[in-house]
C-alpha cells in the first residue's frame, strides 16, 4: 500500500531544481535563454567531487534549472554528456538530510552518492539516489547556491 500524500514524512520533500547535463555549457546557456527565457543566475562553479561544472538558471514562476557539464573524462556523467546530454536528475529539498535518508531508505531507495559537501550548495551535503524507475534524484535540505545572490 502506498503513503497517503499527506503524509508527514514526505510534506518536506519539494523539487529543488531539475538536473540537465550537456556537453557545453556556454552552449547550453544561450540554448536555455534563447529558447525558453531563462536566465543565468549564478556563476559557473566546479563540483570537484563530481568532476563537473554546473551553473543555476532561472526563470519567474519556473523550476529552477541546473545544467551539468563534465569537467573531466572521469566524470560520472561524461559518457551521457558525449551522447548529447538531457535530463539527468530531478532535485528535492528536503528539512533534514540525516531525517530523510533513513525514511527513503526504507521505501526502497538505493543511495548512490552518499551524503558529501556539495560545492553548488555552499558545501551543504547533497546526496543521490536512485528510485524505481530509474529516476535519479538528488536530495539537499538547504536553498543555499554557490554563486547565487544573496536575496534568491
Amino acid at each position: 500500500m502506498g503513503v497517503s500524500p499527506d503524509s508527514s514524512e514526505n510534506t518536506c520533500m519539494v523539487i529543488d531544481h531539475i538536473g540537465v547535463v550537456v556537453p557545453s555549457l556556454e552552449e547550453a546557456i544561450q540554448q536555455w535563454e534563447e529558447l525558453f527565457g531563462y536566465k543565468k543566475n549564478s556563476e559557473i562553479v566546479i563540483n570537484t567531487r563530481q568532476r563537473v561544472r554546473v551553473v543555476f538558471l532561472t526563470k519567474k514562476k519556473s523550476l529552477t534549472v541546473k545544467l551539468v557539464e563534465p569537467s573531466e573524462p572521469a566524470s560520472p556523467v561524461f559518457a551521457f554528456a558525449r551522447r548529447g546530454g538531457g535530463l539527468h536528475h530531478l532535485c528535492f529539498r528536503c528539512d533534514d538530510l540525516k531525517v530523510q535518508i533513513p525514511l527513503l531508505k526504507e521505501k526502497g531507495a538505493k543511495f548512490i552518492v552518499p551524503p558529501e559537501p556539495g560545492e553548488a550548495f555552499r558545501n551543504k551535503k547533497i546526496a543521490f539516489f536512485l528510485a524505481k524507475h530509474n529516476l535519479n534524484v538528488e536530495l539537499i535540505d538547504t536553498t543555499e547556491k554557490e554563486g547565487w545572490p544573496q536575496e534568491a
